[in-house]
């Protein structure tokens, strides 16, 4: 399969055959004529993230590698575990890219089953490998797999099937609701024994997202969203790390060095650095004061060196990269593609969430979560999850515009 960004001289001029694809085509509001066989303002977006988050990685993780036994004292010693990560994640999704939808529709129930094998075995002694605390990785050789990135997409994927076998029945609270809350629930439950509070809530979001999305009923829908805030909130008030977390949050300077730790070195970057930052690599936050600096916080990081315009950038570019998701998603529902389209809004909301979450937990408007920044933070388990779901966006996006050039997909 040859991929293009030939120029428009270069292409064949046909117009899309079907009414479908003519109507996706009008409603879009675009000629139907397209000059090129991906989306460029869904590639640049991603590929300006992920190389803002090498560069960043770097800058914010110098200070630790050398610092550190086990990096051997090296300075580029994240670095060139991130790049190897970016590497694998562009190999895979390069591989993904080939599978047409119907085959990632035929796959997504044994990759949801597979996925949920995975979270057993993570929890189960002597399998899983703690890390501060919490069991949330596979070894597997060198490296350590986090299974709870890959649910994510596998929800994603397993969400949108399930919605399109519902379809006829989602008024149904009976028969479209209660099934996908009970695998929800048994996620959760899994997810919670880690603990892994922060990736149940991005799955959470993504399958009911997607379910609501899929036309779910109006009030069965608000009745989740209420059930599902009652039930975070007392997840929240029944363990005492994540109430001490509350409190730490709503005033980070009261307890600056214990609950509000993170949180106050975190807006300590912010406010130092202010429009315009103090510079690449300058950073005196991530010199041992700011943990996860080139994980959780890198965020933080950017602001104190690249300023709140560092800041604006990279918003920026994730808000362009969810609207194109969307956008591909409904051009995909017009060309009667349901499953595509689905799958293409659950990433949107996936890299949505979960970035805004990141974001707001860094500049002190949520409670501390462990969630890293989306195609920018250290973390080989997401970067190869998110490199894999933008290659079966790309997919979608290249097999909307096959089908509305007249040709098939």
């Amino acid at each position: 399969m040859k991929l293009s960004l030939s120029l428009p001289s270069l292409l064949p001029r046909r117009k899309a055959e079907n009414p479908a694809a003519r109507r996706a085509v009008h409603r879009l509001g675009a000629p139907e004529v397209h000059p090129r066989e991906l989306d460029p303002m869904l590639i640049w977006s991603a590929v300006s993230l992920l190389m803002i988050g090498l560069v960043m990685v770097y800058s914010s993780s110098i200070a630790t590698a050398e610092g550190l036994k086990y990096t051997g004292h090296q300075s580029t010693y994240y670095l060139v575990r991130h790049g190897v990560f970016l590497m694998i994640g562009a190999i895979i999704g390069a591989v993904a890219f080939q599978l047409p939808m119907r085959v990632w529709q035929q796959l997504s129930p044994h990759l949801f089953v597979g996925g949920v094998v995975l979270l057993i075995l993570v929890v189960i002694p002597g399998i899983g490998r703690e890390v501060n605390g919490a069991s949330r990785w596979l070894p597997v050789g060198p490296l350590n797999f986090q299974p709870s990135e890959a649910m994510k997409l596998f929800a994603a994927l397993y969400a949108a099937d399930y919605t399109v076998r519902k379809l006829p029945h989602m008024a149904s609270f009976k028969r479209a609701f209660l099934p996908m809350l009970g695998v929800v629930l048994l996620v959760g439950f899994l997810l919670l024994k880690e603990p892994d509070f922060g990736a149940f809530v991005v799955i959470t979001a993504i399958a009911f997202g997607i379910l609501f999305l899929g036309g779910i009923n109006v009030r069965v829908f608000a009745l989740l969203a209420v059930v599902a805030l009652i039930g975070f909130m007392l997840l929240i008030w029944l363990s005492p790390y994540r109430r001490d977390r509350i409190f730490g949050f709503m005033d980070p300077f009261q307890d600056a060095f214990g609950k509000g730790y993170q949180l106050s070195h975190a807006l300590i970057a912010f406010g130092r650095g202010e429009w315009f930052g103090v510079g690449l690599g300058a950073s005196v936050e991530k010199l041992f004061y700011l943990p996860e600096a080139h994980t959780d916080f890198i965020l933080a990081i950017i602001a104190e060196e690249l300023g709140l315009v560092g800041v604006l950038v990279v918003i920026a570019l994730f808000a362009m990269l969810v609207h194109r998701a969307f956008a591909i998603g409904r051009q995909a529902i017009d060309l009667e593609k349901f499953f595509a389209g689905l799958v293409a809004q659950g990433i949107g909301l996936w890299i949505g969430v979960q970035s805004f979450i990141n974001m707001g937990v860094n500049m002190g408007l949520l409670p501390t979560k462990g969630l890293t920044l989306p195609l920018m933070s250290f973390g080989g388990s997401g970067i190869v999850a998110n490199c894999l779901a933008l290659a079966i966006l790309l997919r979608i996006d290249w097999e909307n515009r096959q089908i509305m050039r007249g040709g098939g997909a």
